[in-house]
């Protein structure tokens, strides 16, 4: 049995406030070293933090440990804003990762729905390994994450709307997801792992957003849910 977050029990994500830290230049995740590595589109993956600080993007338990304890890779002088906000929320992390998405239709991304095996090698008792995102560049309000409680019903589908600045935690591992990106230009996200703990738990009731509201006028699809802060 691990320790989980309350904030995602009932939807599996949770969408934080915006970032406003200091400005994150465009130049750190724009010089850093991406790997030809493939999840969900067409995407390649700058490694900032990994199972042993090596530029590789593979699981941890292809190392023999659980997704947590990262080890920061050479990428990290380059983005040094990107570092400081993953140290400055305080958890644990395991790996931390840029990802370029190149664009797609509606139905390529579709076709790219999947599951995230965040908690292979994670002992019961520990805290559940889930994912958070910082939206870096995208096409806004065009950009959207789809997410499905089942993969083959889209009833039981979300869409959240994606901005630059966006904060969003997802339970990976239960929820089938994948960003549909129109492009035309690359969209870039930091997406970093975390183990459910007290701290991450704090940080996220702190920059919790208003309460969400499923809203019929926003529906994209059939049988699909479009989920936004409260204005």
């Amino acid at each position: 049995m691990h320790r989980k977050l309350d904030m995602l029990a009932k939807t599996g994500f949770a969408i934080l406030r915006d970032y406003d830290g200091p400005a994150i230049p465009p130049a750190e995740w724009e010089s850093l070293t991406y790997m030809d590595w493939k999840s969900g589109g067409d995407t390649n993956f700058a490694p900032l933090a990994s199972a042993h600080g090596e530029m590789e993007c593979r699981g941890f338990w292809d190392h023999g440990k659980a997704d947590k304890d990262g080890i920061w890779t050479e990428n990290k002088s380059v983005a040094p804003s990107l570092v400081k906000y993953v140290e400055g929320i305080g958890g644990n992390y395991g790996r931390v990762r840029v990802i370029k998405l190149n664009p797609s239709s509606e139905d390529q991304a579709l076709r790219q729905l999947h599951r995230d095996d965040n908690n292979r090698l994670n002992p019961d008792g520990t805290g559940w390994v889930v994912r958070s995102w910082l939206e870096l560049d995208d096409s806004a309000e065009k950009s959207m994450f789809i997410l499905r409680e089942d993969k083959d019903d889209p009833s039981t589908e979300t869409r959240i709307v994606l901005h630059p600045g966006m904060q969003l935690v997802i339970d990976t591992e239960r929820l089938w997801h994948v960003v549909w990106h129109p492009g035309p230009r690359p969209r870039y996200a930091l997406i970093t792992s975390w183990e459910s703990s007290p701290v991450i738990d704090r940080w996220m009731h702190k920059n919790q957003a208003k309460p969400m509201k499923v809203s019929p006028a926003m529906v994209p699809a059939q049988g699909a849910r479009a989920a936004s802060p409260v204005a």
